[in-house]
């Protein structure tokens, strides 16, 4: 273990700690007692936000929105009584004054229309990762719940666990000395399809256009919908938006990636993330059968620079790197290369981890904790609404800031060539043209 003393690493694990304060002077635009609940609605309520329903199911479930009547029918008929919508801007026009909080679980494309109306609104939010479908709209979402001052968390319940916490707490501690290299990988890929030219009926009570939103105009094909549209550019991240949020999301805490967005922290002068990346091919409608990204991370405050690549598909970090390590390779990983150690984790949620080589580590106890525990993911959300809990671990500061980093991949793989982003102004500053890459026009009367 690298001999850091007990005030260093309490001063490091502070700053690491500093968005997981206790909301107590925050301003809220509601005030609760102890035992009372509040009002939430929840927008897409098929699949799995039947899932996030039922973890808030304990609150006041007061407005239920979804553009698929038949997928949502189990929570429709739930809740009977329960006021009913197609279009999250009529919900939220009619109800606003009965709302508290807001659950969004719909297509990627569609989370920051309905997340950034809600807080417009003073709404506190609970929203699906990857937080977006394209960067600038990750920083919208994080800008405008700074400036609503409303409780946020991003749906990559990895987060909430003791394992991913104690992982990030012991990287902090330096247990595993100077982390100069990462690698995170799944196994899963996404598969190239053209478009289908049939053009069937949407099935009864499926509101097409406003399952679309900001999408452009296509018509309808069921190939597109019920989880199906993870794969289409329009709608989906692919496999590196879905599931890196999950499968990176230790990397980027223990590593403090989120201090690059903080225009207070120490960095070199015209520091970058550079970022390239290569594929199987690359589809005009769908994602990568296979896909590799790079990423360059310069110095954070007194922290080195870093390198993280992520794989999926098929391809891994080199073989011997967990070899030597004595650790046989996984389907999907996240490892933290330190010069005295390593964290690893085989789980795609950071759930747990192991500390590397075993031998070396096997009577480790490590510092005492110095992050906050989870009530649970949802839970912590809840809590942090009522001004009863820290901030959630997971808030858009953080998920925001991830979620922008991920997406930065699959930029780059349009681009064609390494990219350079400077994280403070949301620009690629090595090629102007690129920058069409990180938003896309919306579809009328559709704005965030």
């Amino acid at each position: 273990m690298e001999k850091v003393g007990r005030r260093e690493f309490v001063k490091n694990a502070a700053l690491g700690a500093a968005g997981l304060l206790i909301l107590r002077n925050a301003k809220s635009a509601y005030s609760y007692q102890a035992n009372e609940k509040l009002n939430i609605a929840c927008v897409g309520v098929g699949g799995h936000g039947w899932s996030n329903l039922m973890a808030v199911s304990s609150e006041n479930i007061v407005a239920l929105c979804d553009v698929d009547e038949q997928h949502a029918s189990q929570a429709f008929n739930r809740y009977p009584d329960v006021p009913k919508f197609a279009d999250f801007r009529e919900m939220l026009d009619k109800m606003h004054n009965q709302i508290d909080a807001v659950v969004v679980t719909t297509p990627d494309h569609t989370h920051a229309v309905i997340s950034v109306a809600a807080m417009k609104l003073g709404k506190h939010v609970y929203c699906e990762k990857p937080l977006t479908r394209t960067v600038y709209e990750a920083r919208v979402m994080r800008e405008t719940a700074a400036k609503q001052k409303v409780v946020t968390q991003m749906g990559n319940q990895g987060s909430a666990t003791e394992g991913l916490r104690r992982a990030v707490e012991l990287a902090w501690a330096g247990v595993i000395g100077e982390i100069r290299e990462a690698h995170v990988w799944f196994g899963g890929g996404n598969h190239p399809v053209d478009r289908p030219s049939e053009e069937p009926q949407p099935p009864p009570g499926f509101n097409w256009d406003l399952w679309l939103g900001p999408a452009p105009y296509r018509p309808f094909h069921p190939a597109y919908i019920r989880g199906a549209w993870r794969n289409w550019r329009p709608f989906g991240t692919g496999v590196l938006g879905d599931f890196g949020c999950h499968t990176a999301n230790l990397a980027f805490r223990a590593l403090r990636l989120d201090m690059l967005w903080d225009p207070k922290v120490k960095r070199p002068k015209g520091a970058v993330i550079r970022v390239s990346a290569e594929a199987s091919e690359i589809h005009p409608e769908t994602y990568s059968r296979w896909v590799i990204v790079r990423y360059e991370f310069p110095a954070r405050g007194n922290l080195p620079p870093v390198k993280l690549t992520w794989y999926n598909g098929g391809p891994r970090p080199p073989e011997e790197i967990l070899r030597d390590l004595g650790q046989p390779m996984t389907d999907a990983g996240c490892l933290l290369l330190g010069t005295k150690g390593a964290i690893f984790s085989d789980c795609p949620w950071n759930t747990r981890f192991t500390l590397l080589p075993r031998k070396q580590f096997e009577d480790f106890q490590g510092p005492s904790p110095a992050l906050p525990r989870s009530p649970g993911h949802h839970a912590e959300w809840i809590l942090a609404c009522k001004g009863k809990g820290p901030k959630p671990f997971s808030s858009f500061d953080i998920g925001g800031t991830l979620t922008e980093m991920i997406l930065l991949g699959n930029v780059a793989l349009l681009v064609g060539h390494p990219i350079e982003y400077d994280p403070l102004t949301g620009r690629i500053v090595n090629c102007a043209e690129a920058n069409r890459f990180l938003h896309r026009e919306y579809r009328a009367s559709w704005r965030l």
